[in-house]
């Protein structure tokens, strides 16, 4: 954040002794302190344009003729809100995004916006956060740090250093975005270092992933300067990072929840909690419609028997002391900027308003700022380069009755293993088999038109449907097709193509769901309600299909995905992650 407390500190001083007069006033609040860790009743606060001035029993030497007075009524005041590492560039545009977000208490958010750099590069990063601009949130965004994934393999859009370098410089701009893999940064990728030192040149804050480091490797990680991690899934891995120094975002989102693992395990231990934030890393339309964001995090603490003071703290304050703004957000003091929430019940978390930058934007559930859509424009709209697929493009030929085939078998939505078996060849084209739970899968080159292409096979996805594909997947963006026949995988990929992203199920010709991916083929313009109502609805088919996993729709998003173990699909090749070469469809004969 580019203070502003220079230029406006007299003002607020002046206020603050009373030779000035506020805007705002808000009276009979119970403070909840995040400095010192108590509640302070009968508190009066004094705000002047964005900033808090006074914070006291008395603040009636700040009200002018112009002062307008709220009368909290003993109801508890809090700072608002933050997700310090959260994924906004999928599902919803930031404004659709924000309408839920806000009502949740959150008034700041810290995105990594990786998707959209794979698919649109700077450009596209740099159009992204225009869309943020002028709403009523702030967003601290940091540049994608994750890409490649793996340089060998990985091929969308990426940033180079020059272009990082002018993305410091943009205002909104707070630092560097997970590092992924960490062995990027333990074996030293020389493109990774330089970035890692270009970051460190301009102060800026660095976040870190460290899923399945430890010991020496971590300290290697760590030693890099990167300080944080979202990753931890138990209270041994968060307390190996502690003891190292490192800050740990408890992530509870739509892709993990973890919170319930991590949090009676730090009470019990008595860990200080003064390095510890809350993180969602994303959610879908249906989790922050139906459960929450942040305000679920602390919600859920408390019922675990956290202090509700260290919660908030968790969820605010702490936040912002890792980024290293502090001093000027993330408590309620004289100085900061006056981000609050007014509540009924301070330990339900029951919101009654949230005050961003000195005004009410929600109240009693209802969003009072104007809220105004940005343009799109066309370019970022149009970015699924496929030519016309035939059922053929997914034929795997061969002369002989049956093939001995490599598997890429689902252990979970997201976690894969290698596998094989004999499949039959019928008109010389080897055929999935619905006997075995065994389905084609796809993946081609959407971003780049390069018409290539890989065509394998998928075990234990149990849905009895034509095809389910989409055109959004971590962090490559390939059109990720899995099908029964070759005729309903042609039938989506086309349907996509001509809607220019989404994901959609299709059985006999038919569409059965979908939703629409219009901008970079991974984030939907339609309002929220009826991207959640088309969302669930994908999820619900398949489910009803015999899918085999509660959340379907994560399997063609993280068949790409070179972070996670074992087999992953991409239009260059089927990827074994741990040996780190390609493997054929077709095993060889001996």
């Amino acid at each position: 954040m580019h203070s502003k407390f220079s230029s406006v500190f007299a003002e607020i001083n002046s206020v603050a002794i009373g030779d000035n007069h506020a805007d705002l006033i808000l009276e009979n609040c119970s403070l909840i302190n995040v400095y010192t860790n108590e509640i302070q009743e009968k508190i009066q606060i004094s705000i002047k344009n964005d900033r808090i001035a006074f914070v006291g029993q008395d603040a009636s030497h700040t009200r002018g003729p112009k002062t307008k007075i709220l009368d909290v009524k003993n109801k508890h005041v809090c700072p608002s809100f933050v997700d310090p590492h959260i994924h906004i560039d999928h599902f919803l545009t930031p404004v659709e995004f924000i309408k839920k977000s806000l009502l949740c208490g959150v008034t700041s958010l810290f995105p990594d916006s990786i998707d959209i750099v794979s698919v649109g590069g700077y450009k596209g990063f740099r159009e992204f956060l225009k869309q943020t601009e002028n709403l009523p949130m702030r967003f601290f965004h940091t540049i994608p740090g994750g890409l490649p994934v793996d340089r060998k393999f990985s091929h969308g859009k990426t940033l180079t250093l020059q272009e990082e370098k002018q993305a410091i410089g943009l205002p909104s701009i707070v630092g560097l975005g997970e590092v992924f893999a960490w062995t990027k940064v333990t074996k030293r990728d020389t493109k990774t270092i330089k970035s890692l030192k270009q970051m460190h040149e301009n102060h800026c804050i660095i976040n870190g992933h460290t899923a399945g480091a430890s010991g020496k490797k971590l300290n290697s990680y760590i030693s890099s300067g990167i300080f944080s991690c979202h990753e931890p899934i138990n209270f041994d891995q968060v307390l190996e990072r502690l003891r190292l120094g490192m800050w740990i975002m408890i992530r509870e989102g739509s892709i993990r929840r973890d919170l319930k693992e991590i949090v009676p395990l730090v009470l019990s231990h008595g860990t200080y909690k003064n390095r510890l934030m809350f993180c969602s890393d994303g959610l879908d339309p249906s989790d922050i419609s139906n459960i929450g964001h942040i305000d679920h995090c602390v919600r859920e603490s408390i019922k675990l028997g956290m202090n509700p003071i260290d919660a908030i703290s968790m969820a605010s304050k702490n936040c912002f002391d890792y980024y290293k703004m502090g001093n000027e957000i993330g408590g309620i003091g004289p100085g900061k900027i006056a981000d609050m929430l007014i509540l009924d019940d301070y330990k339900k978390i029951k919101i009654n308003k949230v005050i961003l930058g000195g005004k009410i934007v929600v109240s009693d559930g209802k969003i009072l700022a104007k809220i105004s859509s940005p343009k799109i424009p066309t370019w970022i709209t149009k970015t699924v380069k496929l030519p016309k697929v035939t059922p053929k493009t997914f034929e795997i030929r061969s002369k002989n009755n049956t093939e001995s085939v490599n598997l890429i078998s689902m252990k979970t939505e997201i976690v894969t293993k290698k596998s094989n078996t004999d499949l039959n060849v019928e008109n010389s084209n080897v055929v999935a088999s619905y006997d075995k739970d065994v389905w084609k899968v796809a993946a081609l080159d959407r971003t780049f038109g390069s018409k290539t292409k890989t065509v394998g096979f998928l075990e234990n996805f149990g849905a009895d449907v034509g095809a389910f594909a989409s055109t959004w997947s971590f962090h490559e963006n390939d059109m990720i097709v899995i099908g029964s026949n070759e005729k309903d995988m042609a039938d989506a990929v086309n349907k996509l193509t001509k809607s220019q992203g989404g994901i959609i199920v299709v059985k006999n010709g038919k569409t059965l769901a979908s939703l629409p991916f219009q901008m970079g083929g991974i984030i939907s313009t339609d309002p929220i309600d009826k991207v959640t109502k088309n969302f669930e609805k994908i999820n619900d088919v398949l489910l009803d299909a015999g899918c085999k996993f509660n959340k379907p729709h994560l399997i063609p998003l993280f068949l790409p995905f070179l972070a996670l173990p074992d087999i992953r699909i991409l239009y260059s090749g089927i990827v074994d992650v741990k040996s780190r070469e390609y493997l054929p469809t077709i095993q060889p004969k001996l």
